[in-house]
């Protein structure tokens, strides 16, 4: 799926971590299809990782969403791309973007899509400075590549920023959080 239109890009992301615990398959079933998954999990162990990895595909590809993996270790059939990854993916390769430096090593990369974040505070990352609306508007207007907006987000917030010039966005404890079916913005 390696292309650099954005209308091949998600819209809505959903970023996956340990915190989920068992609401990750709330949190997925929330998704609309065409929806994209970020599996990171990264402290699990290796096995235990590729194991839920191959569970998270299963139930991704029944339910039409993309999954890519974070990380640089493959994690085996059901890839659709990579996040933060050092070599690039055959599929989307997405990276996380905080600043303009790191936009141009993103752009540099050969990235599909970026990340941007954290644009609100967010629990993922206490105390962390937020770039705020008009900073992280200005990173996204500066991407050639769809930029998706992360960090604290809400379907309000997100509609705010697809203004703003915003491909799409991402959360991780919104999805969860949900006990109704996401509404596509």
């Amino acid at each position: 799926m390696r292309s650099r239109h954005p209308e091949a890009l998600p819209r809505l992301w959903l970023m996956t971590d340990e915190r989920l615990g068992e609401r990750l398959w709330d949190a997925l079933d929330a998704l609309p299809r065409g929806s994209g998954v970020i599996f990171r999990h990264y402290s699990l162990r290796p096995t235990q990782r590729r194991a839920l990895f191959a569970r998270v595909a299963r139930f991704s590809r029944q339910r039409g969403l993309i999954v890519l993996r974070a990380g640089n270790t493959p994690l085996g059939r059901g890839e659709d791309g990579a996040h933060n990854a050092r070599l690039p993916h055959r599929g989307i390769n997405s990276r996380a973007v905080h600043s303009r430096a790191e936009l141009q090593a993103a752009i540099r990369a050969k990235a599909d899509c970026v990340l941007i974040s954290p644009i609100f505070p967010t629990n993922s990352h206490p105390g962390a400075s937020a770039l705020g609306v008009t900073r992280a508007a200005v990173l996204a207007a500066a991407s050639p590549v769809p930029a998706i907006a992360l960090g604290g987000m809400t379907p309000v917030r997100a509609r705010r920023l697809i203004s703003a010039g915003f491909h799409g966005w991402a959360a991780i404890g919104w999805w969860a959080d949900q006990k109704r079916k996401a509404v596509p913005i």
